[in-house]
This record gives C-alpha cells, structure tokens and sequence, in this order.
C-alpha cells in the first residue's frame, strides 16, 4: 500500500476504535475517520467516499452484516470485516455481500496491514472478474443481435449465411459504425415490420 488511503473503521465502542486507528497509522500514512453511529451508515460512508471500510463488530448478526455490507458498498471499495466469533452460515452470508476479508478472532493490530492488503488485493480481482463477466454477457449479447440480424437478412434477400454478414459488416463499415449497431437497428425495424 504506497498510496495514502482513506478508511473509514466502523466501531461504536471507542475503546476498541482506538487501537485500531493506532494500528492503522503505524502501517502506513493513512487518513482515518471513525465511525461510531451505525444509524445512518449509508450515507455517512458514501459522504466520506473512503478506499477502504474496516468494520469491528463483536458478534454480527444476520440482518447487521448485510445492513453494513451493503452501507460500506462492497462492491464499490473493499471492505474488511473483522468479528470475535462466527459461524459457516455467517462466514457465508458475509462473503456473499462482498466483504473482501471477514477475519474472526477479532481485530488485532499485528494482523491489519496483513488483512488491509489482502482485502484491497481480492477487492480488485473481483472487480477484474466482474468487468470481464461483463464484457463477456455485452459480447454474448451483441452475437445474439448479428445472428437475430443475419437470420432476418437471409430469409428477407434469400441469401446464405455468410452474405448477411458481409452485408452487414459493410453497412457498418460504410455508415461508420459498429455491426452489433447495425444489427441492433434491422432487428428493431424487423419488429416494427413483423418479419
């Protein structure tokens, strides 16, 4: 972690808020903010915009995890969650959320840069993999409107396959824009046709 983050920890007790923001500027040069109220979490957080949400909670149940999970905005910054105890159906719900670390056994100064690398590492795998899970159903999207295209131009001009496509790829080419758009705009038309 070269750059100076943000983070928010949130922790009503400030006994235990203390030590934590201690140990968050002893691993690096960081701005801390502590957040006590857990009423209002939502928008508290996303005034602060911080990189990362540390959030110590003693025992979590159910509807608090999802409430904080979905208040830290998992899946806009990565968010660490750090309990004294729990259960698989806990540890479950909490990795569904899009909590980057749950760490039971409790908060430990010695485990958070360990924890706040880790949590910021998978944080960005997982936003690699849901860009590239979107790329992926935008592609698959976008074949399925040139087939939908190419079969209305094959039985509209009584052409094969392989010409509706160069057809459409030079009405592309020519109009300056993208097959998928193409495509898009006779799959419309041909809806509005009936055809």
């Amino acid at each position: 972690m070269s750059k100076r983050l943000l983070i928010v920890v949130v922790e009503p007790d400030p006994d235990r808020a203390q030590p934590i923001a201690d140990g968050l500027r002893e691993a690096g040069d960081h701005d801390i903010r502590i957040i006590a109220e857990q009423s209002g979490l939502a928008r508290q957080v996303a005034e602060l915009r911080p990189d990362v949400v540390l959030i110590d909670i003693a025992n979590p149940s159910r509807d608090v995890l999802e409430e904080l999970a979905l208040a830290s905005g998992p899946s806009e910054r990565p968010v660490a969650m750090f309990v004294d105890r729990s259960d698989e159906g806990m540890t479950r719900a909490a990795i569904e959320a899009g909590i980057s670390a749950y760490v039971v056994d409790g908060l430990r100064p010695e485990r958070l840069k360990p924890v706040l690398d880790a949590a910021i590492a998978r944080f960005h795998i997982f936003q690699q993999m849901r860009a590239e899970l979107a790329a992926t159903r935008a592609a698959l999207e976008e074949r399925k409107i040139i087939d939908r295209a190419k079969a209305v131009l094959m039985k509209a001009r009584g052409i094969d396959e392989e010409a509706a496509y160069a057809l459409l790829r030079k009405t592309a080419m020519d109009g300056g824009k993208r097959v998928a758009d193409i495509a898009q705009q006779l799959v419309m038309a041909a809806g509005l046709l009936g055809r």
